[in-house]
């Protein structure tokens, strides 16, 4: 017990015992077998506890097990022990004392201090020159808390002491990401100096961009050789495309693709399939500018002028983050800011912004101790474990406190200096959330409303039981589709998660004002003198509302009625209304000269907004439907076999087609019927098919073809779908019930996770609620006849439908010419007044600015 309180700061501990050689060896010796030395590929965490913001710089240190090398705070270690059984860990801790001062009465001069040997970064509010830092690490064994003092190379063995080391010299697992070093990774590709270009009069426009093959508008690739334009490869999180760009290379072998809506004057994504990885072009400008890209445009204008010889526009970052205004800090619960790790701060900002949401709070902190308990076994790669870490970090207040009253610092320097941390660093949580994403793992700038979209597909994918908190963002929009020359309509309904408003830029309150500043500007430049105080256009909200509720064109429309290609028009509606709805104004667009544009414009937004006259009304008295007819399938040249080879083998579904289709709500059996009968032509020739068979009876049934029998029911145990014919096989199962579980848990888990062993046993771990509840798997397995257990009854997206009245109480701004730079602050109203949160800074807000938002965040009024 003495050696307990020694090591957590009790009353009475008096340090550990000193021992022998001999009795160290003889302690370590049953531990042996459990301490490793790390390889080249493990993850070493010296930094920060898997569940918490505690460091080596916290009071109670760090604790690094010696087997995974995950580390943990105090309060958190008792629990990966009595979970796993580790025994060994080390602790680390970083101690902070005032520097000895001199006969002059400053500090003494700097010396080389050979007491720091942690990789860690000091504290910001700590003056260097005031303070001097101290490492300390010792080996403690669980549960007797034994201590060993490092270094100990007489007494320790020789493995032990081998892995110590190499724990201590390791790197930071987050090293690639730091901002100077990612680019450098990038290696040149071998075909850029030689590229072969062909000079077949390909120009490519700066919008409306589409897969050549499908159709689709997003994740598109111009092939640098002869400029086709197509879609990348599906990813982990539903988006990205049907691998056309990769098919066509495979057919022509060209080697070089620039990813389009990345091109900056800085660079671009450029992959070289022949090479299998991400590379650097030197000659990318002079290889764009070959299809009409003029990508270093924006390095100067028209006159010649560098931008650095042009007054910044700097009044928009003055506004937004109320520069010149004495802002009050904010502390406590709620109020905590989160560093920026380098072009972090769009993560920042939705974070705020949705753990402000009470829904949220309650899904992840409100289940903190369920979800750290049944966390996997690596915590630092679950995304609930990860996302309650965060929201417990920004809302306990533990890391916001306010700084110690002046009177009491000279008494805590004359012992230790004890740092109040103020912020917290979200490595852990962004390495694991961009994971896979090409562009929220880079350390470039990005979208925050692409990551707020990105965000709600990795909660929708980890939902906690039947607890999903982005529920309060879903609503369903009515698409009302009209043929222009037959006046029959289509009504089809899809999901959403946020309103993105046009910005109505010709209607302009303002401008004549607006005339007479370009006018100025222009002449400023020419004759390079300062430019005119800034005018920013005032565009009313009104005008922009009317713009998203107007008809719009339907580009490439096929009337059902005129059995061919005719003139559309859309206009769109809310089927529901969200809980919170959330508004995206479309600031962000390209010139016909691919210089990347922002509308620098101010709307006056409302405090409380009503949009209950844009609610659907469906089909009108006196409207006729288009006759329910599918489109002709058009397959290219050179997919005819393999469409054919698809219709002879079932087993061959494009599963990523069907995950897209089965995100959107649809039965899983229809989805695969779908991409099955269109002939593995894509996501969106396979809604088309759903859209006209989803009221057939046998919609949801399974896929069966004659010869081939239960086949087309392969897949689908990825999604927890399976039958009995899908039964787990009982080895494995055999396994999991040896470890203690129920044989009902591990069928379950089992068939959730494709029968693979490690993710189900992650799968029981996550979802605890199954132990008990378990009659629904023991009566489908008494169920001869069950052939799926939930896709038989399709049920529709879950939403929470109510009145259209909101309230205004977040907002996200932007500062800079586009998404890829600039900068992103958070404002939120809390307890009547509004705060902003601008990285790790979180003050009182004075005046803030509502009308230069880039995201507004709503709640429903209760009616």
């Amino acid at each position: 017990m003495q050696r307990r309180g020694a090591l957590f700061g009790m009353p009475g501990g008096s340090g550990s015992r000193k021992m022998a050689a001999g009795d160290i060896g003889e302690l370590l010796v049953p531990h042996m077998p459990t301490i490793r030395v790390p390889r080249s590929g493990d993850r070493v965490y010296k930094n920060e506890c898997a569940f918490s913001y505690e460091s080596p710089n916290s009071e109670g240190g760090l604790y690094v097990c010696m087997n995974t090398f995950l580390a943990f705070g105090r309060e958190h270690v008792e629990r990966h022990f009595r979970k796993t059984g580790q025994s060994v860990y080390m602790h680390l801790k970083r101690h902070v004392r005032e520097k000895v001062k001199g006969a002059s009465g400053g500090a003494l001069p700097k010396r080389r201090n050979s007491k720091i040997f942690l990789d860690l970064d000091t504290d910001d509010d700590l003056n260097s020159d005031d303070y001097e830092y101290e490492d300390e690490a010792k080996l403690v064994i669980f549960p007797d808390h034994y201590e060993i003092a490092l270094p100990n190379i007489e007494e320790l063995p020789a493995l032990v002491t081998i892995a110590c080391d190499a724990v201590l010299s390791s790197k930071s697992p987050y090293r690639k990401q730091d901002p100077d070093t990612w680019e450098s990774e990038l290696p040149v590709s071998k075909y850029a100096n030689n590229l072969t270009q062909l000079d077949n009069g390909v120009r490519i426009p700066p919008s409306g961009w589409k897969c050549a093959r499908c159709d689709l508008r997003e994740n598109l690739w111009l092939n640098l050789t002869d400029g086709s334009v197509l879609c990348g490869k599906w990813f982990f999180d539903s988006s990205g495309g049907n691998g056309h760009a990769l098919e066509h290379y495979r057919d022509m072998g060209y080697p070089l693709a620039v990813k389009l809506g990345t091109i900056t004057p800085d660079g671009a994504d450029v992959y070289s399939f022949q090479e299998e990885e991400p590379v650097l072009d030197p000659h990318l400008a002079k290889h764009l500018a070959h299809f009409g890209i003029d990508m270093l445009h924006m390095h100067g204008t028209e006159n010649g002028l560098r931008d650095n010889d042009i007054k910044p526009r700097v009044s928009e970052w003055e506004v937004i983050q109320e520069t010149g205004t004495k802002l009050k800090p904010m502390y406590g619960p709620g109020y905590t800011g989160l560093k920026n790790l380098g072009n972090s701060c769009y993560l920042s900002s939705v974070m705020q912004a949705i753990f402000s949401i009470p829904e949220f709070q309650r899904a992840y902190v409100g289940n903190l101790p369920r979800i750290f308990d049944y966390s996997p076994l690596d915590p630092t790669q679950d995304f609930n474990t990860q996302m309650t870490k965060l929201g417990h970090g920004l809302l306990s207040g533990q890391y916001s406190k306010p700084p110690v009253k002046s009177e009491l610092i000279e008494q805590v320097m004359k012992e230790e200096h004890k740092p109040q941390q103020n912020g917290i660093s979200p490595r852990m949580f962004k390495a694991f959330v961009s994971k896979s994403h090409p562009e929220f793992s880079s350390n470039r700038q990005q979208d925050a409303q692409e990551f707020f979209l990105h965000l709600v597909n990795l909660v929708e994918r980890n939902r906690i039981g039947s607890e999903n908190p982005s529920d309060v963002f879903r609503f369903l929009v009515e698409e009302r589709i009209q043929c222009c020359q037959t006046r029959k309509v289509r009504y089809t309904e899809r999901v959403d998660y946020l309103m993105q408003l046009p910005v109505a830029m010709e209607a302009a309150t303002n401008k004549d004002e607006l005339i007479a500043y370009e006018l100025t500007r222009r002449e400023a430049e020419a004759n390079r003198r300062p430019l005119p105080e800034l005018v920013r256009a005032k565009i009313p909200f009104s005008a922009c509302l009317q713009a998203f509720s107007e008809p719009e064109n339907v580009d490439d429309f096929w009337s059902s009625a005129l059995q061919a290609k005719s003139a559309g028009v859309k206009t769109s509606r809310f089927a529901s209304f969200p809980e919170y709805l959330v508004v995206q104004i479309k600031k962000f667009t390209f010139g016909l000269d691919w210089v990347p544009k922002k509308f620098d414009v101010s709307i006056d937004m409302p405090d409380l907004l009503d949009i209950s006259h844009l609610r659907a009304r469906g089909l009108q008295p006196g409207e006729e439907e288009l006759p329910d007819i599918s489109p002709p399938i058009v397959i290219p040249d050179d997919s005819k076999d393999r469409l054919m080879n698809q219709l002879i083998d079932p087993s061959d579904i494009d599963e990523s087609s069907v995950m897209q289709l089965a995100e959107m709500g649809f039965p899983l059996e229809a989805c695969r019927k779908a991409v099955y009968f269109t002939g593995n032509m894509g996501a969106e020739v396979a809604f088309n098919w759903i859209i006209v068979h989803m009221e057939e009876p046998d919609f949801a049934e399974p896929l069966t073809m004659s010869g081939y029998g239960g086949a087309a029911s392969a897949g689908a145990s990825i999604f927890g779908a399976t039958g009995l014919d899908n039964q787990p096989p009982e080895e494995i199962v055999a396994i999991i019930t040896s470890m203690g579980f129920h044989r009902n848990q591990a069928v379950q888990a089992l068939r959730a996770t494709n029968s693979n062993l490690e993710r189900a046993l992650d799968w029981i771990f996550s979802h605890p609620e199954f132990e008990e509840d378990s009659d629904f798997v023991i009566e489908m397995e008494n169920n001869a006849n069950a052939n799926i257990i939930s896709e038989a009854k399709p049920e529709g997206p879950r939403v929470k439908d109510g009145s259209g009245m909101y309230e205004l109480f977040a907002f996200i701004s932007h500062m800079g010419t586009s998404t890829m730079s600039g900068h992103y602050v958070c404002h939120i109203k809390k307890e009547g007044r509004w705060v902003i949160y601008n990285d790790h800074k979180v003050c009182a807000s004075e005046r803030p600015p509502k009308d230069l938002g880039y995201m507004y965040f709503y709640r429903r009024i209760p009616s």
